[in-house]
């Protein structure tokens, strides 16, 4: 039986509406995503580790939930918000509903709200700290919690979604590259991809040495995605810098391209609202084609559209751009008419997603080879 619910913003903005989910009481970061399908996905994705995220699809949970599909080991988002969740599952995978699945993990979330009138709101007031409670209804009372809790600027939470020990994904077929990729957050399905082109993935934690790295006699190097602000992620920062040096080749998505960005000098910076969902359009501006791309970041980097940038390390230049809001979606760095390394802030493995960037797989591929 669902019990009522209230969703407070730091702001004193209140909705109030029935429990989804678990009860109890959560705070985080309020956000929204705008995909229409994939929410098992962006539940489990660890880029989500402490936020509250808002489902602008209205209608959730319609096909239940599955064993296959997740990205990580549990549910990482700090609350859950939807306007209509479905009475009823109805897939063929499914194996329990989305409602249940919440439950079982004790993700506290809020049903029964206008979705809309919220989305606006951070849109125009942009994301913000917030609490849902099915025990504290008054929203004053509520408020006052949510003004304690630490905002997402300054937070350091790489350390807090790594893998604790070393894994190996083997590579599908013949072995033709070994690759080490930094868990800053990654997702499941990033080695997979890798993989299927004959990478033998070794997922090492984000607090990782240079000697662990080096230890693996890498062909090249990966930095995931992951949560939190960049400019507190020293140690995966300092420990690119020394890869570059040595000349290993690099790709990096989301929180690797920050990182990336950081390691030749840039800067980074919180967007107002961010970019999450399934639907974000991103022009290459070497080849002029436009991707429709997985996206899911509240940071940005700090780079000039109109020019390249000399570093230590060679040339760095904008290679992608949000179509939506001109934000530097992709790095490329050069030395002597060639490809050193590169970076994307989206998401080229795209589960659940489109499948237009999957080619950035095949050109680490060929950055591996010397082809790029």
């Amino acid at each position: 039986m669902s019990q009522p619910a209230l969703l407070v913003l730091e702001d004193g903005r209140s909705f109030a509406g029935t429990s989804y989910g678990a009860t109890g009481e959560t705070y985080g970061e309020a956000v929204f995503t705008t995909g229409m399908t994939g929410y098992q996905e962006t539940l489990t994705d660890p880029s989500y580790h402490r936020q509250i995220v808002t489902q602008t699809a209205p209608h959730i949970g319609n096909t239940g939930v599955n064993d296959e599909d997740d990205e990580s080991q549990k549910i990482w988002v700090a609350g859950y918000v939807v306007r209509d969740p479905a009475r009823v599952s109805s897939n063929w995978r499914a194996t329990r509903s989305l409602d249940d699945q919440l439950k079982s993990q004790g993700i506290v979330g809020i049903s029964g709200i206008d979705t809309r009138a919220l989305t606006r709101h951070l849109r125009e007031r942009g994301a913000m700290r917030a609490g849902i409670s099915t025990e504290l209804l008054d929203p004053a009372a509520l408020l006052e919690k949510v003004l304690q809790q630490a905002p997402m600027v300054g937070a350091d939470l790489a350390d807090e979604v790594t893998t604790a020990e070393t894994y190996v994904v083997p590579a599908i077929g013949e072995r033709k590259f070994t690759v080490v990729a930094l868990d800053l957050g990654i997702k499941s399905m990033t080695p997979k991809r890798m993989a299927e082109r004959g990478i033998e993935v070794h997922v090492l934690p984000a607090t990782a040495s240079l000697e662990e790295v080096l230890a693996v006699n890498p062909d090249g190097i990966f930095m995931s995605n992951g949560p939190g602000d960049p400019e507190t992620t020293e140690h995966p920062t300092t420990l690119l810098k020394e890869l570059l040096q040595r000349g290993k080749p690099y790709f990096g998505i989301c929180f690797g391209n920050q990182v990336f960005g950081r390691a030749l000098g840039l800067g980074t910076f919180k967007l107002k609202y961010g970019h999450r969902g399934i639907n974000q359009p991103v022009l290459d501006r070497a080849t002029g084609k436009v991707e429709i791309t997985a996206q899911n970041h509240g940071f940005a980097v700090d780079a000039p559209l109109d020019g390249p940038v000399e570093t230590p390390y060679g040339t760095v230049e904008v290679s992608h751009v949000s179509l939506n809001d001109n934000v530097v979606e992709g790095l490329r760095l050069t030395k002597d008419g060639k490809v050193l390394a590169f970076s994307v802030q989206y998401h080229p493995e795209a589960a659940a997603g489109p499948h237009d960037s999957a080619y950035l797989f095949d050109r680490f591929v060929e950055l591996m080879e010397g082809r790029a």
